[in-house]
């Protein structure tokens, strides 16, 4: 039989990543593509003690739950997590969510139209790019530079073509790394209010920096959902997970915003999955709250490895093969967002570091319009260090034998 998909579907089908995916699974690859963390700094003896727990304690924990999720995980978000970043929500405003990613596209399927506009910032997330195309929005590069969207250029943008959301990660945007200015994060949401555009915001890595390893973002850097507290409700949906710094096939994140979205996101939930795992809500929670697990302390432990990570990562980028190259250096996330030497294409570049055993994802994933042609993502949470040396050795030699032919 022939199959006819839909004309949206085949974007899924388009990108690079499921062939490093598959590649990576079999161990035949060095992959710097992903957007993974380090498993040998998962807390696995108390995940394993609260998996012990909760499975023997009480038979519910195999049923179907609420399709908001499981209620002491939401209570502990609401009362401890978002509250700490001075993120303040009201009854119903929390929906719990398989990964920052579900959250992106429950929101999209409920907001966003064929044809409708929507700004992201450019670079920005494959993961954004991929769900707003499956809803077949209209989607509109928003520039900027190291202390995040230009306003000026924003507001033309908004007057222009009158978008109906704006997405953006104020916190080490993904993939560039830039962590917003308070200046400019007070600007963007001004702009947005004056012209009722909401604002999706997500903040999947704003826990991950190299700052002050004790201190996260929001004391000094406040979210646009913190920021709009003081002020009007309802113009940002905040995104979260705890994929990032916990275990990803926990599989849990979260979006908070006003009682009205978060309802119709569940009800777009309900049709899609019921809800996400009831086991998994149930056993992050009692590692959060009843074991001696402390997440705050974890991620401390997370940030000080991946910084030396990180500091070898551009160590290795100083070396002559890449001398032409250049990248801002960030102050959290899992990326660096690499410019490539002139002449270099990051597609082309990339079969052959494919061919030699390295993986990284090319700028153009990145690019509303597929440009970024020159630029790659290179993770650096990922691989050990070893691993780290070896792939980033590997895909020097692909850049060398490039530019010696230049």
């Amino acid at each position: 039989m022939k199959y006819e998909f839909s004309e949206r579907a085949y974007t899924l089908l388009r990108s690079p990543l499921l062939g490093i995916r598959m590649q990576a699974r079999r161990g035949s690859l060095i992959s710097l593509a992903e957007e993974l963390p380090a498993e040998e700094l998962f807390p696995l003896p108390m995940l394993a003690e609260a998996a012990a727990s909760v499975i023997s304690a009480d038979a519910q924990a195999l049923q179907y739950g609420d399709p908001e999720g499981y209620a002491p995980l939401r209570e502990w978000l609401i009362g401890d997590w978002l509250k700490s970043k001075d993120v303040h929500v009201g009854e119903g405003g929390v929906l719990l969510t398989t990964g920052s990613q579900q959250a992106v596209d429950l929101f999209a399927r409920v907001y966003i139209d064929p044809g409708d506009r929507v700004l992201v910032e450019n670079p920005t997330s494959p993961g954004v790019l991929q769900a707003l195309r499956m809803q077949g929005a209209v989607i509109i590069a928003a520039e900027g530079d190291g202390e995040g969207l230009h306003p000026e250029h924003l507001r033309q943008l908004l007057d222009r073509h009158r978008p109906k959301a704006l997405f953006a990660a104020p916190n080490f945007t993904n993939p560039s790394g830039i962590l917003w200015s308070v200046q400019r994060r007070k600007e963007v949401l001004e702009l947005c209010l004056e012209r009722d555009v909401l604002i999706v915001e997500d903040d999947s890595y704003g826990d991950l920096h190299f700052h002050s390893y004790s201190q996260p973002p929001s004391v000094r850097y406040p979210s646009l959902y913190a920021l709009e507290n003081n002020t009007v409700s309802g113009h940002v949906l905040y995104i979260g997970s705890f994929s990032k710094t916990v275990a990803p096939a926990l599989r849990t994140g979260w979006a908070a915003g006003s009682r009205e979205i978060i309802a119709m996101m569940a009800a777009a939930k309900g049709m899609a999955d019921w809800q996400s795992s009831s086991l998994n809500q149930r056993l992050l929670y009692h590692l959060l709250d009843v074991t001696a697990f402390d997440l705050r302390d974890h991620i401390a432990l997370l940030n000080r490895e991946y910084h030396t990570r990180l500091k070898l990562m551009a160590e290795l980028l100083k070396r002559s093969a890449w001398k032409e190259a250049a990248y801002r250096y960030p102050g959290g996330g899992m990326f660096l967002w690499v410019c490539l030497p002139e002449g270099l294409d990051a597609e082309v570049l990339l079969k052959a570091a494919l061919a030699k055993g390295v993986a990284f994802l090319p700028g153009p994933l990145c690019s509303p319009d597929g440009g970024s042609r020159r630029y790659i993502r290179l993770n650096f949470s990922h691989p050990g260090r070893d691993e780290l040396l070896l792939g980033m050795n590997l895909l020097g030699e692909a850049v060398a034998e490039f530019t010696a032919r230049s």
